[in-house]
């Protein structure tokens, strides 16, 4: 059985979790601190959900929210679940649990991405009412600033 809920605060358990999640999810990208995820927990355009079961942290998505000309918009980010709890409908709760939220938001729709390879996430997307675009989708990549000299003995 599984349990997804919103995160309010953000505790060691949290921090631990998205460590190992987000380190299956993207080999590119560090897993977020705790400032980055107090960020998080704390904007009011992002939601972040997670997955539990028996065993603790088992997933997570961020519901990102934002208002536009034609209206309220919503979008499905970083969605991973744990190599251990694959294939047991986790990801369905996940996505269920963000487009019941992105629903009473008043949302006029919601919009994720799927890397082609990931078939069994395709699958599951167009099984839940996606529908694939027709689109282009483009990236602009910014220059990763050097980071800061270690700071040496005073002088």
């Amino acid at each position: 059985m599984v349990a997804v809920a919103e995160c309010t605060e953000v505790t060691d358990e949290l921090v631990e979790a998205m460590a190992r999640l987000v380190g299956q999810l993207s080999d590119s990208s560090p897993p977020p601190t705790r400032d980055q995820l107090e960020q998080i927990v704390a904007s009011p355009a992002t939601a972040l959900l997670v997955a539990r079961d028996e065993t603790g942290i088992v997933g997570s998505l961020t519901l990102v929210s934002f208002r536009i000309p034609t209206g309220l918009r919503t979008r499905i980010e970083d969605v991973v679940v744990d190599e251990s709890a694959r294939g047991k409908g986790v990801g369905l709760e996940l996505n269920r649990a963000a487009l019941e939220m992105a629903g009473a938001m008043g949302a006029t729709g919601t919009d994720l991405t799927s890397r082609p390879s990931r078939a069994a996430a395709n699958r599951l997307y167009q099984k839940m009412g996606f529908e694939r675009r027709d689109s282009n989708v483009y990236r602009y990549r910014f220059a990763t600033p050097e980071p800061a000299p270690e700071p040496g003995p005073a002088p």
